[in-house]
């Protein structure tokens, strides 16, 4: 055989071993990358969220609300002045986010404290946060917020809605 006939054999043997013409070879790649998608998967189920918590490790055992703390609201407002206010209005008002005006009486301290140092997931999977995310047409991006600085927002949002 010529040159070119063997190299074109050779080519198309690779091609058919690449594309899966091996059983094995195809149906573990395809398992792999099955696999490799369906890692995702259980943070968009919602099967487990609980939507008055949230997803994250705040809930009503780790953090107690009690009368306004006006010290951490004021660390809050600094904060809120630099990360949150460009994007969310204090009133009811959307900006490009929600505005915050009532957001302690629509959602528990936790599952603020939740979305505000954990949103990526919560976006996937509550409902509400997606019914809120066709309006806005913008992601909140996750801040890397300590937990700390959630929890001084939190107290800012109560001020902001009046809890004395």
């Amino acid at each position: 055989m010529n040159k070119l006939a063997i190299f074109t054999i050779m080519i198309l043997a690779l091609v058919f071993v690449q594309c899966g013409g091996n059983p094995e070879t195809s149906s573990s790649s395809e398992e792999s990358s099955t696999s490799a998608e369906a890692t995702p998967e259980p943070e968009k189920s919602t099967e487990s969220y609980d939507p008055k918590r949230g997803e994250g490790k705040f809930d009503e055992a780790n953090l107690k609300l009690g009368a306004l703390d006006k010290a951490m609201a004021e660390k809050g407002e600094a904060i809120a002045n630099t990360k949150c206010i460009s994007c969310h209005k204090l009133t009811g008002e959307k900006l490009v986010g929600p505005g915050w005006k009532g957001v302690t009486e629509r959602r528990t301290g936790h599952w603020i404290m939740n979305f505000i140092t954990n949103p990526d997931p919560m976006i996937e999977k509550d409902p509400e946060v997606q019914a809120q995310l066709e309006l806005c047409l913008v992601r909140m991006p996750n801040q890397s917020l300590t937990d700390d600085d959630a929890r001084h927002l939190l107290e800012f949002m109560r001020k902001n809605d009046n809890v004395k």
